[in-house]
């Protein structure tokens, strides 16, 4: 019997390893998360060691990394069609770990600036490429996208956690070092389990699931990418200030940053739960509706929040992030439903560019916005955005326009 174990039909996974590979692409949207917000979660700490007063006037310098992870994006999404997805993902995991590394040894804001528009950069490899070739090969995409993005929460989750933890055991560098450490290991698995591909996506057979008209797949691209901006908006800016917005509002009954930091990570951990249950509705839900329900559910949440204190904020805000990350698997699911794989990087990588770097603006004014007029105005503006998103989701197309294919 041969050692060896024969590629599949694109050259990609070695079938004995390919859970590994899955494994490995699923933990990289953990990583992704986890790197872009340690920052928000130690930026007290960081503004206390670099002399400034008040951690509001530290965060503009934050959005930089949100800003590279958005425009990155669409030269990253061409790169992982034309030159390779494998390629990518190796530059994802070494150059995370570069970035956290130069980040760590900052001794100045300017260089920590650095660090993290370096750090964004690499981040921004991910969605684009990652994500489409973890749908490769599936048969159910919105299950797929579900417990991606349950991971790519839980990285969010251990954002507030680690962090907590390490800042008060070791200090804010290392809660850089850490992850960095571990990215660096993840990308040695990931060249030793992933083979080289046979040939890029662009060069491959392939077709979209649904096929419409080139205006209807134009009009529905976007208003994807539209509602993706808005969206964006939202999942940035809270995940970015929701630290801080418990910080204040737990102030005489809470205030360890550790227990602080559990508190918000077992908010992102159940919530990150509604991201497997979406992600298996949504085969057995039309589409259109479904996304607008759980995007106008946000709205009531975030006037709620905008009101409460203490262990009430702490559960109107599980209900929000419940569903705001529930909201996050449709567009990567219209995506792989409208497009192409050969395009799909390309496709990914414009929409994210466009959306995320708008959405960077949200979190360099987050800092500003909560100085000069409070959360509570800071949520209703947000209430506004979730608003904004169900508006333009009215015109995605429905399901009779998908049958038509006009």
């Amino acid at each position: 019997m041969s050692s060896t174990t024969p590629q599949d039909s694109k050259g990609l996974v070695p079938q004995p390893k390919a859970w590994v590979l899955t494994s490995l692409l699923n933990t990289a949207h953990g990583v992704d998360h986890l790197f872009l917000l340690i920052f928000a979660s130690a930026v007290s700490t960081i503004a206390l060691d670099f002399g400034f007063t008040a951690w509001e006037d530290l965060m503009p310098y934050g959005a930089w990394a949100f800003l590279m992870f958005g425009l990155g994006s669409i030269p990253c999404g061409r790169l992982g069609d034309l030159w390779g997805r494998r390629q990518m993902m190796l530059v994802f995991f070494f150059g995370m770990s570069l970035a956290a590394m130069v980040c760590a040894s900052a001794q100045s804001i300017w260089q920590l600036a650095l660090g993290l528009i370096l750090l964004g950069s690499f981040a921004s490899i991910y969605h684009p490429v990652g994500i489409p070739m973890l749908l490769e090969k599936t048969n159910n995409p919105g299950a797929t996208i579900g417990l991606n993005g349950l991971v790519g929460n839980l990285g969010v989750a251990m954002a507030a956690l680690l962090t907590g933890f390490l800042i008060k055991h070791l200090g804010w560098r290392a809660a850089f070092v850490v992850p960095a450490l571990m990215s660096g290991v993840c990308g040695m698995v990931f060249m030793y389990v992933c083979p080289k591909e046979q040939e890029p996506p662009a060069k491959r057979k392939g077709g979209a699931k649904v096929q419409l008209s080139p205006g209807m797949l134009a009009k529905a691209l976007a208003v994807m990418t539209a509602a993706a901006a808005s969206s964006n908006v939202l999942f940035n800016v809270s995940t970015n200030g929701n630290a801080q917005l418990l910080t204040e509002r737990f102030l005489g009954v809470v205030e360890d940053p550790s227990t602080l930091g559990l508190l918000l990570a077992l908010v992102y951990t159940v919530s990150s739960v509604a991201q497997v249950v979406v992600g298996h509705l949504i085969a057995k839900f039309e589409l259109k509706p479904f996304f607008l329900f759980m995007v106008a559910a946000q709205i009531p949440m975030l006037i709620l929040a905008s009101l409460a204190q203490g262990w009430w904020l702490l559960l109107s805000l599980l209900g929000l992030m419940i569903f705001i990350f529930g909201a996050v698997p449709f567009t990567d699911v219209l995506i792989s439903r409208y497009v192409d794989d050969r395009l799909r990087s390309r496709v990914a990588g414009m929409r994210l560019g466009v959306s995320l770097a708008l959405s960077s603006l949200g979190v360099w004014a987050l800092g500003p916005v909560v100085k000069s007029l409070g959360f509570e105005n800071g949520l209703l503006i947000l209430a506004l955005f979730s608003a904004t998103t169900a508006s333009i989701l009215t015109l995605l197309p429905s399901a009779k326009d998908e049958l038509s294919g006009v």
